[in-house]
């Protein structure tokens, strides 16, 4: 039975424009293809379609800016509202920022699986997902509090200037895909996975936002919800590539395919498409239930995308290109001309000869001065050289001693810098399982010949898309000023980069987008020293680990891209 299409317009969590409605989708035996038509025709529907319970309409809570929450939460502005719920810009006025909002009345059919699905979102915890940062039944609401995120943009904003690079594209699939894969491997689906959802962050991450809270808003369900969400992976990229919806109706400020031609590549609908990129894009799409690529088999799940990626040649980021300066001009007064006119093109420029030196008798007796004059100035210093050097038994070069003293006890002395003992440490997980979480401490331990290891991975040394990165916080009993920290490590060879964030405890709140950068330092050898590019303060302290090198098999893992930490010291 082939499965319904989930790409409808999202929840405007970040914008001010309010979304279309849509209805929600109920699963039947039609083609994928069908199915995404039906959505897109919804989504095209203005007004507010009720998909509450039948025979029982609902409306969104009576609520105005300036409403307060929890005491906590003061609602701004009304993003949207809709289907008997509405979402909002919020302040967290305990935290002092800001938030987004999804409300919607306790006795709506919906209220149960929203707030279900928000705590399930909210317990994966991964970076790489909008926060769900409380979900609440109070005075007769449901409300769902998650991150705002002021410095991302949505990928409908970014498609509507033209398609991305293929680099870009590359890293929007890889990381979306592996997301996808890790919530899926958690029970997780997003099912509403559309260009509103996917939002790229001042730095270049992509993060999703809705998962599963979205779909319980308007109700939508999946039969297959691996495959629901790999097609739309698939629609993403297609949309990425050209700058179309790879159906028949518009959809999200895209235009869709011409009619009645079918699913086709996007190297066909557009000049210059990256081959790997378009091949991958129809592996995950479903062609009228069959297999959309015909030379490699679709992709029906997040992970065996993430395994195809895997399989390409990486995609590398262009080379930057430096444009010329303009050529130095040169003022007329370093010509030498100031005060002259601007020499014109195609006039003769008369030839400045210098004035020839003075012959006249005057000029001949202002010579004779001024060399008397030299010669008994050279005279004069020479004597009260000599005169201080005999009569002084060498005060000249006490004086300058004495002076340079001086300035050097005049001059700021360099604080000196004092080891922090580390209390206690926490292995941080943001994807998958631990590393070696037993042996956090055998890194601050003092002894060399234990360490934490990490585990062997295939590709590298870059451990993204796959794995953000691993790493461990480290408690340093309070808030300390902190300067550098000195790592010891256990592979040499390609590079470890490694990256110090200040953080609120050991089992952090936020991702690391939310956390202060210290510092960052990459390595070929078995040392390495991150400095702190400020002054920063912290007790909580991680130690995150992005790139490592390849390293030959060993006792504990077989030879692939890991490291290892042995000791770990902290300096103020």
């Amino acid at each position: 039975m082939a499965e319904r299409s989930t790409a409808a317009v999202d929840v405007a969590d970040n914008s001010g424009e309010k979304p279309l409605t849509a209805k929600a989708d109920q699963s039947t035996s039609d083609g994928v293809a069908q199915d995404r038509k039906r959505d897109t025709d919804n989504e095209e529907a203005q007004g507010n379609a009720g998909t509450g319970s039948p025979g029982k309409e609902t409306s969104s809570p009576e609520l105005h800016s300036g409403h307060k929450l929890a005491r906590r939460y003061r609602l701004e502005e009304c993003v949207t509202r809709l289907d008997g719920f509405s979402s909002w810009r919020a302040v967290d006025e305990k935290l002092r920022r800001a938030v987004g909002v999804h409300i919607l009345p306790a006795d709506h059919a919906r209220a149960r699986s929203v707030l279900a699905a928000a705590r399930s979102s909210a317990l994966l915890g991964d970076p790489r997902f909008v926060q769900v940062l409380d979900a609440v039944e109070e005075n007769d609401l449901v409300y769902v509090v998650h991150e705002w995120l002021p410095d991302a943009t949505e990928l409908t904003t970014l498609l509507s200037s033209g398609p991305l690079e293929p680099h870009d594209a590359y890293q929007l699939v890889s990381q979306i895909a592996s997301a996808m894969a890790a919530a899926h491997r958690e029970g997780l689906a997003h099912l509403r996975l559309n260009p509103n959802a996917v939002l790229r962050t001042s730095t270049g991450q992509w993060r999703i936002r809705g998962l599963a809270v979205n779909a319980a808003l308007r109700g939508v369900s999946s039969d297959t919800p691996q495959r629901t969400d790999t097609e739309a992976i698939g629609a993403l990229l297609y949309a990425s590539l050209t700058q179309r919806w790879p159906y028949e109706n518009d959809a999200y400020g895209l235009s869709g395919l011409p009619k009645d031609i079918g699913l086709i590549t996007p190297d066909q609908v557009r000049a210059g498409v990256h081959r790997g990129l378009s091949e991958l894009a129809m592996r995950a799409l479903a062609n009228d239930g069959a297999t959309a690529s015909r030379h490699e088999a679709a992709c029906t799940t997040p992970e065996e995308l993430v395994k195809a990626i895997g399989e390409m040649p990486r995609i590398r980021p262009p080379e930057p290109t430096f444009t010329a300066p303009p050529e130095y001009q040169h003022t007329s007064y370093q010509q030498g001309t100031y005060g002259r006119p601007a020499p014109h093109p195609g006039v003769t420029q008369p030839v400045l000869v210098p004035p020839p030196p003075l012959q006249s008798r005057t000029g001949k007796a202002l010579k004779w001065a001024v060399s008397a004059l030299l010669i008994a100035a050279l005279g004069l210093g020479s004597w009260q050289l000599a005169d201080a050097l005999i009569s002084g038994g060498g005060k000249p070069e006490d004086t300058q001693t004495q002076t340079q003293d001086g300035n050097d006890k005049n001059d700021k002395q360099p604080k000196p810098v004092k080891p922090i003992q580390v209390q206690g440490a926490q292995e941080y997980v943001v994807v998958g399982g631990a590393q070696a979480a037993g042996d956090v401490d055998k890194t601050y331990d003092g002894d060399s010949s234990t360490y934490w290891r990490t585990k062997s991975y295939t590709d590298g040394p870059r451990l993204a898309p796959y794995k953000p990165g691993v790493g461990i916080v480290y408690d340093l009993g309070s808030v300390k000023e902190i300067s550098a920290a000195s790592i010891g490590l256990r592979y040499a060879g390609d590079h470890t980069t490694v990256h110090l964030y200040a953080t609120d405890s050991l089992s952090p709140s936020t991702g690391i987008d939310g956390m202060k950068k210290i510092g960052t330092a990459t390595t070929t050898g078995t040392s390495l020293t991150v400095k702190a590019t400020e002054s920063s303060k912290a007790q909580y302290v991680l130690l995150w680990i992005t790139d490592m090198p390849m390293a030959p098999g060993d006792g504990y893992s077989g030879a692939g891209y890991k490291q290892a930490i042995t000791d770990v010291k902290f300096m103020g």
